[in-house]
């Protein structure tokens, strides 16, 4: 039996990748061109998820210059339009892992501690996410995700949304 190829539309795949020094400076732009690329794929500014993915870039960057930070390494900023949201990534080269999610969320009964609060932001405002090793090593990579209602008719809406 011969397997017969189906004809599909072509798949657009929004990515955004950059690398930035690990510096405030690089932090502060990590949040500027996160809420530029948004705007860009029609996420406007000033909307829910446009300002929850504005927070989480700013904590995860500012973690990564912070207690990420390898003298002479950069950080890296991925933004991705996936099915139904954003997933913001940021991944540095030091080794040392944040907490976990589970282990954040029970940081929320000190919430005067002197650390931590960042990622119970993240935490709060993201749908879903994660810290996994850095491919290649070192380091790790610090994923959040950040669900978009509507997101197929927004993006179909502009011409050129995924097949």
């Amino acid at each position: 039996m011969t397997a017969t190829p189906t004809s599909q539309g072509p798949v657009t795949v929004r990515m955004f990748t950059q690398r930035l020094s690990s510096t405030p400076r690089g932090a502060r732009l990590a949040r500027y061109l996160a809420l530029n690329q948004l705007h860009t794929w029609g996420v406007p500014h000033g909307s829910g998820p446009s300002d929850a993915v504005a927070v989480i870039v700013a904590e995860l960057a500012a973690n990564a210059v912070t207690h990420g930070r390898v003298p002479g390494r950069d950080f890296e900023l991925r933004l991705a339009l996936v099915t139904g949201g954003v997933r913001v990534e940021v991944t540095d080269t030091r080794v040392e892992r944040p907490p976990a999610p589970a282990d954040v969320r029970r940081r929320r009964s000190c919430p005067l501690a002197a650390a931590g609060r960042g990622l119970l932001l993240v935490d709060a405002l993201a749908d879903r996410w994660e810290v996994v090793d850095r491919e290649p090593p070192p380091g790790k990579t610090v994923r959040a995700e950040v669900d978009l209602p509507g997101w197929l008719s927004l993006v179909k809406g502009a011409g050129d949304g995924p097949g």
